[in-house]
């Protein structure tokens, strides 16, 4: 089995309002997004489908084919509309990123031809993403990106000095050394029905900047962050120290992405190490 991706790009309008609430309720549940005037994005959907290898053309498909079957669903539906006054479904519908995805999704899969659709992710901007992964039914993952810049040495207590120096080299600088990490929050679940959310986003900021954020950022991990005492704070260790610090009030953290530099990234699915 081969997979094979395509990314195809809009622009599109929308609000999270539900007429029935009231304006304070609206705002305090959406916040900016409930402006009635509607606020727009340049969105970034890749496609991910899978097949078999023609073995006379070399290809499972021509991506140009993913290319005019999703750009067509895309130009008659989603570009350049305010989603909630003009089209059918998200007039009923709030247009989230998760709503938006369940939708293409369905919408998609009916579509393709010598392949079947394997992923969707629709990115409403470099900070947030949405997903969802066949074979998980109603399921949809929310990815949140956030950023802090820590210090950190690497070394293990378990290792002499010249072991320590031989495996880490540089990073084994008494002083340490520091990165601009980006961190992404995964949570999973399935949209609720009248909000069209998995979480609410501004608990789940406030979730990651007062257990996560707050400890991390501008600090030495090894001398200033009290889960890292005994604890030599690779980045797979902080993926999971953080995934730790997260759990017990995000009941529905998928995972977590650790980006250490733009070229090095690490994931922690949880104890259970379900993917």
């Amino acid at each position: 089995m081969l997979y094979l991706s395509r990314r195809v790009d809009f622009s599109a309008m929308h609000s999270y309002r539900i007429p029935e609430w009231t304006e304070e309720r609206n705002k305090s549940v959406f916040g900016l997004c409930s402006n009635p005037s509607g606020h727009g994005h340049d969105y970034k959907l890749e496609v991910m489908v899978k097949g078999n290898l023609n073995q006379k053309s070399g290809i499972v498909v021509n991506t140009v084919d993913i290319k005019n079957v999703v750009g067509k669903i895309i130009d008659q539906e989603l570009d350049g509309k305010f989603l909630n006054k003009e089209h059918p479904y998200f007039i009923k519908h709030i247009p989230t990123t998760e709503n938006l995805v369940k939708y293409l999704w369905d919408m998609i899969s009916r579509s393709l031809v010598d392949c079947e659709l394997h992923r969707l992710r629709l990115y409403e901007n470099p900070y947030l993403y949405s997903e969802k992964v066949e074979g998980e039914g109603n399921m949809v993952h929310l990815t949140r990106k956030y950023h802090f810049s820590a210090a950190h040495r690497l070394h293990s207590d378990e290792l002499n000095e010249e072991e320590n120096l031989k495996l880490f080299g540089k990073c084994n600088n008494p002083f340490g050394h520091g990165h601009n990490y980006y961190l992404d929050v995964c949570v999973n679940g399935i949209p609720d029905a009248v909000t069209g959310m998995i979480i609410d986003l501004s608990y789940l900021d406030e979730i990651v900047e007062t257990f996560a954020l707050n400890k991390l950022d501008h600090k030495h991990l090894n001398l200033d962050v009290e889960e890292f005492k005994g604890l030599n704070p690779t980045s797979e260790v902080v993926a999971k120290v953080v995934y730790d610090m997260l759990a017990p009030y995000l009941p529905n953290l998928h995972k977590i992405g650790l980006w250490e530099t733009e070229k090095n990234y690490f994931e922690y699915f949880g104890p259970n190490g379900v993917k």
